[in-house]
């Protein structure tokens, strides 16, 4: 599926996103990138330092990406299983997480992902299996 400006811009619309500090930036070819600039109500225990949850969401949604950017119309996908591993503190107030797509088979997405922070340093790495689904079982 390609996904066009007019779609990320829509996306990126939404109140979690929002909420969060999200933003795709690009999903093309089984790729996604995104950033974060973490809303501070969700920096917790320490300022300037986003919850754990909070990576979690973003290294989520940017493989749901770059998943998305291979399927077909009338499909979606869904987690099945994420594995994430905090690397270092994430200290700082721009993050960007890289996901890629390593292996399809039948119905079953395998993508891993990097979060680093604004001085490049690795943060917290992924691995998830995400399921296709018609998306009319969405409905």
């Amino acid at each position: 599926m390609e996904i066009t400006k007019t779609i990320l811009d829509q996306m990126n619309a939404n109140s979690l996103y929002h909420s969060f500090g999200i933003e795709i930036e690009a999903a093309v070819g089984g790729r996604a990138k995104s950033r974060l600039e973490p809303n501070p109500d969700l920096c917790w225990p320490f300022p300037e330092q986003p919850h754990g949850g909070v990576l979690f969401t973003l290294m989520d949604t940017t493989m749901a990406w770059a998943v998305w950017s291979q399927l077909d119309a009338g499909e979606n996908c869904t987690t099945v299983n994420i594995d994430i591993h905090y690397i270092l503190p994430a200290k700082g107030g721009l993050f960007t997480c890289s996901a890629w797509s390593t292996h399809k088979t039948g119905r079953t997405s395998f993508v891993r992902a990097d979060i680093k922070d604004c001085k490049d340093r690795l943060v917290a790495m992924g691995q998830a299996t995400f399921r296709v689904i018609p998306v009319d079982l969405l409905k």
